[in-house]
């Protein structure tokens, strides 16, 4: 297939277009790199982690945004939530084989991102006074 030939609709529909703005994949990367997506992800690679730990955990996450990155996370196959038949209710959260996969990768933007901040921080200056 030479650069000029278009790329089949199957392999199109197999591989996704973060491009087009339909494309679920969109709205997977939105669950994955939000604030609270990297650091839920990140959270859970040490374990298994009750709600109220994981809130804590994640300093500065409101009880309802947890409560939908969670959802987000776990419809996208990278979290399973277990309930247990107990009172008071007991319900705790972990990755899933594929959520490892997705967190060592957000992990090593977040370690990209600690390692740089120096650079990132020095650089600020100079772009906000590009925009002024």
């Amino acid at each position: 297939m030479s650069d000029r030939d278009p790329i089949p609709l199957s392999e199109q529909l197999r591989r996704g277009n973060l491009f087009a703005e339909a494309c679920p994949s969109r709205e997977v990367l939105r669950h994955v790199t939000s604030r609270w997506g990297v650091l839920v992800l990140m959270a859970l690679q040490d374990g298994t982690l009750r709600f109220s730990d994981l809130r804590r955990k994640v300093a500065g996450v409101s009880e309802k945004m947890l409560a939908q990155t969670l959802q987000g996370l776990e419809a996208d196959g990278f979290v399973l939530r277990r309930a247990y038949p107990v009172v008071p209710p007991h319900v705790d959260y972990s990755l899933t084989p594929l959520g490892v996969e997705v967190a060592v990768r957000v992990a090593g933007l977040a370690d990209w991102i600690e390692t740089n901040l120096p650079r990132i921080l020095e650089a600020r200056p100079e772009a906000d006074a590009v925009s002024a």
